[in-house]
């Protein structure tokens, strides 16, 4: 009588929290430490995310099973978040000051290097969740 072979599949070492903590670490202190909206901050978000967009797309990264679907009621979310993205892009665009965007409402806060540091670890993880789906 055969019985099945019950293999559990294990991550990469490069993909566990142990080595990627201390990774994102870094590039968020590095992050932090860069002027906003400087050549060198844009060329590390681009770098960074880049990478981790095209981690995504590709079979190199394990995906983790999704839960359960989403009701159809929670695509209600959607409009908040298309009418604050509308507003913040015709405000962008045209130049107002008349009407402060989200960035500018957080500049005050992203002026310190510990806020602008730990804004990027939080970027970094949430896009990391995002590429295991």
């Amino acid at each position: 009588m055969e019985r099945p072979e019950l293999v559990a599949e294990v991550d990469r070492a490069w993909t566990r929290p142990a080595v990627l903590t201390p990774v994102f670490a870094l590039i968020s202190l590095v992050g932090g430490a860069l002027p906003s909206f400087s050549l060198r901050a844009n060329l590390l978000v681009l770098g960074v995310g880049g990478a981790l967009a095209w981690l995504g797309l590709s079979a190199a990264v394990q995906r983790r099973p999704t839960r359960t679907r989403l009701p159809r009621a929670a695509a209600w979310w959607l409009v908040p978040l298309l009418l604050f993205a509308v507003v913040e892009g015709v405000t962008f665009l045209i130049g107002s000051r008349a009407y402060p965007t989200l960035s500018r409402l957080a500049d005050p806060v992203l002026e310190h290097y510990l806020a602008r540091s730990a804004a990027y670890f939080g970027w970094l993880w949430a896009f990391w969740a995002m590429v295991r789906r």
